[in-house]
């Protein structure tokens, strides 16, 4: 019981988090941020709007994770990719001697390792359509 009462709470704050991208998400679109300021880097607006719905279903994922292990195993995987390509773009801004912070680097892929840990195996999985 202790064991599953971990994974609602990691898995809500995961959601939790992602939804939390709802706010730099609005600051870009406001008053056309992204095409003014980011010279029409559209690209940011919609990633960021992926995270928001990540969250919100990972919230929702919490109350059962077992039904949902697949989510939770997807939203690990696309943190891990995520860390994996900004790992890449840290490395190649160092070696062009751009100054580029990797905490990014690692929030993320401590979010897919967490999300992998607490993941449902599949002896606790329930089918999800008879939630």
């Amino acid at each position: 019981m202790k064991r599953e009462r971990t994974r609602q709470i990691v898995v809500a704050l995961v959601g939790l988090l992602s939804l939390g991208t709802l706010y730099p998400l609005f600051g870009d679109l406001w008053h056309s941020h992204w095409l003014l300021e980011m010279h029409g880097n559209d690209l940011e607006p919609m990633f960021l709007s992926f995270y928001v719905g990540l969250g919100f279903f990972l919230i929702l994922a919490a109350r059962k994770p077992a039904a949902h292990r697949f989510f939770i195993a997807f939203a690990a995987v696309a943190n891990l990719l995520h860390s994996g390509v900004m790992a890449i773009e840290t490395l190649e801004a160092w070696s062009h001697g751009v100054k580029r912070n990797y905490l990014d680097v690692l929030l993320f892929a401590v979010v897919g390792v967490a999300l992998l840990v607490v993941m449902p195996s599949k002896q606790e999985a329930e089918p999800a359509f008879l939630n």
